[in-house]
């Protein structure tokens, strides 16, 4: 989408998503790194405990020395399907317990936890027990489908980069102070073309 004086307005999928993580490829960031940060940032983002998914990105990112801006795209992503998935953790959970399912409101959960995380346990200790189980088994096998399922399009994304990275390059130095400089002391040291004036 272009500005109607001609500045390019970009999507909010390319400022927030693409962009930062096309920035960290051109850091020398493999795309693998990356897709592998995705992957574990998304598995992170869906687990069933509300509020706890920044920090829980924010660890994996030091124990397993993972990128942190790619970790928390990751993170803002999964918000919708952490809450969509919440009841589904628990009835997966419930069934591998052999327990009775329990009548869940996702808003209902969301006021408990936000009331502070020990009435939330008190109320719904065992479901969250069931809920985290399930998550748990997940993990393994989400985690590697979402590595699987971001490796090609980050592979595509970093053969797009080079060329239009060298070019933005090239101008930038241009802008330069140093460049200027450097331009100039050229331009002071090539013989004159001219004629003198002075017999």
């Amino acid at each position: 989408m272009n500005h109607p004086f001609g500045v390019p307005q970009y999507s909010w999928w390319k400022r927030r998503i693409v962009a930062p993580i096309a920035r960290q490829l051109t850091q020398g960031i493999t795309p693998a790194r990356l897709a592998l940060a995705l992957a574990v940032g998304g598995v992170i983002a869906v687990n069933p405990f509300l509020g706890t998914t920044t920090l829980g990105c924010l660890a994996a990112g030091v124990l397993l020395r993972l990128n942190q801006p790619v970790l928390q795209i990751a993170n803002l992503l999964g918000v919708p399907f952490q809450l969509a998935l919440i009841v589904p953790w628990v009835r997966a959970g419930e069934w591998l317990y052999g327990a009775a399912p329990m009548p869940v409101n996702p808003a209902l959960l969301v006021g408990e936890f936000s009331a502070g995380p020990w009435r939330f346990l008190e109320h719904f200790g065992l479901t969250g027990l069931h809920a985290a189980s399930a998550w748990l088994l997940a993990a393994p096998l989400l985690g590697a489908a979402l590595y699987l399922a971001f490796r090609p399009p980050l592979h595509a994304l970093s053969r797009r980069l080079p060329a239009k990275s060298a070019t933005a390059s090239g101008i930038e130095s241009a802008r330069t102070p140093a460049f200027a400089k450097a331009t100039a002391g050229a331009a002071r040291s090539s013989p004159s073309t001219g004629f003198n004036g002075r017999g």
